[in-house]
C-alpha cells in the first residue's frame, strides 16, 4: 500500500475505567504520539464520566484528541487497534470495562461506511462523554462545531448525563 502525504485531520476518543485510568490514557497518548505518521495537535481536558449501556462497571476518565496524520481511516483504525491490544484491552461485555478505548470519530469530513468503520462514528451525537471533550479541541470553523457545542453545554449544565471535568492536562510535559 502506498503510502500517502497528505496531511488530514482526525479526532479519536480516548477512555479508561480499569486500575490507574489516568495512567492508561497517558500511555495510549504516548504510543499514538510515538507513531512517525501521526502528531497529536490538541488534547480535550480529561472528564470522568458515569458509564453508559452497561452500568455496572467503575466510572470512566474520557477525553478527546485531535490528530493530523498521513494514515488512511482503516490504518488509523488498525494502529488504535494494535495500541488497545498493547494495553491489555480484553472485550468480554459490550460496553463493559477496559484498560483503554480508541475510537475514531471524524476523519476530515469524510463519510465512510465499511463494515469495519463508519464515519463520524454513528453514536458520538449521543453520547456526551464524546460530545464534551471533542469540543475542547474542535476548531469553530468545523461543520459540527454548533451541534457540539451545543449539545456538549446541555449535558454539562444538566449534569444528568453524569460528565464532570476531572483534570486538564499539558500531557507532553506529564
Amino acid at each position: 500500500m502506498s503510502k500517502s502525504t497528505a496531511r488530514n485531520t482526525a479526532y479519536i476518543a480516548l477512555g479508561s475505567n480499569m486500575g490507574d485510568r489516568e495512567q492508561w490514557l497517558l500511555q495510549a497518548l504516548d504510543a499514538l504520539n510515538k507513531r512517525e505518521e501521526l502528531t497529536i495537535t490538541a488534547v480535550s481536558a480529561i472528564y470522568e464520566t458515569d458509564p453508559v449501556g452497561y452500568t455496572e462497571q467503575d466510572a470512566f476518565l474520557n477525553m478527546v484528541i485531535e490528530v493530523e496524520t498521513t494514515y488512511s481511516p482503516h490504518e488509523l483504525l488498525q494502529q488504535q487497534l494494535k495500541i488497545e491490544n498493547e494495553l491489555g484491552r480484553v472485550r468480554q461485555v459490550q460496553w463493559g470495562p477496559r484498560t483503554i478505548d480508541l475510537d475514531l470519530l471524524l476523519y476530515d469530513n469524510m463519510v465512510l461506511e465499511t463494515e469495519q468503520l463508519i464515519l463520524p462514528h454513528p453514536r458520538m451525537m449521543e453520547r456526551a462523554f464524546v460530545l464534551v471533550p471533542l469540543r475542547d479541541v474542535l476548531t469553530e470553523n468545523h461543520v459540527l462545531y454548533s451541534q457540539v457545542e451545543q449539545i456538549a453545554k446541555e449535558a454539562l449544565h444538566s449534569r444528568k448525563e453524569g460528565i464532570t471535568i476531572w483534570k486538564t492536562i499539558n500531557w507532553l510535559n506529564v
